[in-house]
């Protein structure tokens, strides 16, 4: 749309702002050229820093000379050994892992693999870090696409005050702090209020973006998941003469469940009819039928994870987007940040050598004792590694969790491309599902507290959203399929965090249940012990796929879902109102 007007004032504003971030990039670049010892040094300085707290008494920080001490004295530790550490820290006890006079602004919250979600500490050192990469990433960006300075961005946040502790402090998303501490000349281009986080429906959330985003000049999306911009352009789109009406008007009306009212008075605050953007829209949708961010922006680049199954959205973006490039924006965790892109068109992003101390374990080992971790400069290019972590958010020697492969080198700081979570974590929309949380949804929804005895596998499916299919067996009591569906999507949504909020936006869709042949997956889970060798009682079953496509054998549609002979094993009762999870309506969700 028509472009915004630059003062001389932020001209200049820019241009000192640039000169700064610019001396961020090249020191980060030349510490690339040293990165063992930058990332040795870095590691000291952190340990000295913590060597008061409970943590570091009991691994005796004040100690350690170098990286060997550091490995020898400190076992690697997933978030569940960490837990006990982190649950003192939110009752007030912040020594447990953090210096004296540090604060802590809030928890940034995400789903564990289990049914609590996580809590990382976020202090003004761990979120320095955070803000310093993303710092780096977008002025590389903007470097290599000139056009889009001082244009505006689309960027989607969350609220980092989705719940409070019991001491009150905020606990959410990282991005909603951020968000409110970005320096003014920065926010002053970010076309979206970040108060739009305040509205619960997905479609009128996105819709909201979109009424304020369609009729500026932006120039990029930034974004974590790569569904989030096709779901906004798709919003905007099924909604254009509603958007069109509000652009004339000068109103906000979203489509969807009701927005509290003091919301809506806050958003629609200083909006302007502009007839000019609604005529443009209109002769868009009269020439094409549709409105798609090609039609309407000049983007330079879009900003967001390509690697792993997320980067299957991408094959729909050229319809939406053109041939707008696409920059990967780092393997980011809430845990903190591992990599950031510099380059377009790759998954592949370069160590953030100064944001925490790197170890990678080799994928086939396992994460006790982490004896065999190494550390950045000794990784083989080709090879893939689990990433551990140390940051300023307290946690130490943390395995993440995430597979990376080693692509290349920038000096001697690695490539790395993420390839996925655990074995046995599924991940399509960034929701993280584990095994472990498939297993007790499906157990709850049968109303069993014991072991499953049923064999089923949950596996994720591309779709528009993409959803999860749950090949099932049948059982002894003829129970429609669609309950057992509706029943494993509630417990899913009540057992992770991240797969409720994918829910609730629309980005998944519901469960749905297909109907095997009885004993065709212990026919299958045979097979596949015999083709592997080793002993049966060696083989596991697998009751949750990584990744689209690995239930390719498994015939679908035998019985159909939610039907009446479509049946499985007795789920528990549904609460009512619940919706039927076919996957017909799960699009519509």
């Amino acid at each position: 749309m028509k472009r915004d007007r630059v003062g001389m004032t932020d001209r200049i504003l820019a241009r000192l702002a640039k000169m700064h971030v610019r001396g961020q990039m090249r020191r980060f670049f030349r510490a690339a050229e040293r990165a063992s010892k930058v990332q040795q040094e870095g590691l000291l300085r952190l340990l000295r820093r913590r060597a008061g707290s409970a943590f570091g008494v009991e691994h005796g920080f004040s100690d350690i000379c170098n990286v060997r001490d550091f490995q020898s004295r400190v076992p690697v530790r997933t978030y569940e050994e960490f837990a006990p550490y982190l649950d003192r820290v939110r009752r007030g006890e912040t020594t447990a892992l953090l210096a004296p006079d540090e604060p802590i602004l809030m928890f940034a919250t995400t789903s564990g693999s289990t049914d609590r979600p996580k809590h990382v500490p976020v202090t003004p050192s761990f979120i320095a870090d955070y803000r310093r990469g993303w710092n780096i990433f977008g002025l590389k960006a903007l470097l290599d696409h000139p056009d889009c300075f001082l244009r505006g961005i689309v960027q989607v946040v969350s609220r980092m005050d989705e719940s409070r502790t019991e001491l009150g402090v905020p606990c959410g998303s990282i991005s909603g702090l951020l968000a409110a501490t970005q320096k003014r000349l920065v926010r002053k281009y970010y076309v979206v209020p970040s108060q739009t986080a305040l509205i619960a429906d997905p479609t009128a959330r996105y819709y909201a973006v979109m009424r304020f985003a369609v009729p500026r000049d932006v120039s990029w999306i930034v974004t974590a998941s790569p569904a989030t911009p096709l779901k906004l352009a798709k919003t905007a789109s099924e909604h254009a003469e509603r958007l069109i009406r509000d652009l004339r008007d000068g109103t906000l009306s979203p489509p969807g469940e009701r927005v509290p009212a003091h919301v809506l008075a806050l958003l629609s605050e200083g909006l302007k009819p502009d007839a000019e953007a609604a005529r443009r829209l209109e002769d868009i949708l009269t020439r094409e039928g549709v409105l798609r961010p090609s039609h309407y922006w000049r983007l330079g680049f879009l900003a967001n994870w390509t690697g792993g199954t997320l980067g299957h959205h991408l094959r729909e973006f050229p319809t939406w987007f053109g041939a707008t490039p696409v920059r990967d924006i780092g393997l980011l965790a809430t845990e903190g940040r591992v990599t950031f892109g510099i380059a377009d068109g790759t998954s592949s992003g370069v160590l953030d050598v100064e944001g925490g101390f790197f170890e990678f374990l080799p994928s086939e080992e396992s994460a006790g004792g982490g004896g065999h971790a190494l550390t950045c400069e000794a990784l083989e290019v080709g090879a893939e590694y689990r990433v551990i972590l140390t940051n300023a958010s307290g946690l130490v020697r943390y395995d993440i969790g995430d597979r990376v492969r080693v692509t290349g080198y920038v000096g001697t700081a690695p490539l790395l491309e993420f390839l996925h979570r655990g074995a046995n974590v599924a991940s399509v929309t960034g929701e993280k599902l584990t095994e472990w949380q498939v297993v007790q949804a499906y157990a709850r929804a049968r109303g069993s507290s014991g072991e499953i005895g049923d064999v089923f596998v949950l596996s994720p499916q591309w779709g528009d959203p993409p959803w999860y299919r749950l090949h099932v067996e049948p059982g002894c009591n003829e129970i429609p399929a669609a309950r057992l569906a509706a029943a494993v999507d509630e417990q899913l949504s009540a057992l992770n965090v991240e797969y409720a909020q994918k829910r609730r936006s629309g980005r998944l869709g519901a469960v749905e249940v297909n109907v095997v042949p009885t004993g065709f997956l212990t026919s299958l889970d045979r097979e596949r012990q015999a083709a592997r060798g080793g002993a049966h009682e060696q083989f596991k079953h697998q009751y949750l796929h990584a990744s689209p496509g690995l239930d390719s054998g498994i015939p679908v549609g035998t019985e159909a879902p939610g039907s009446p002979s479509g049946a499985a094993c007795s789920p528990a009762p549904v609460p009512s109102g619940a919706r039927d999870p076919r996957r017909v309506q799960s699009r519509n969700d």
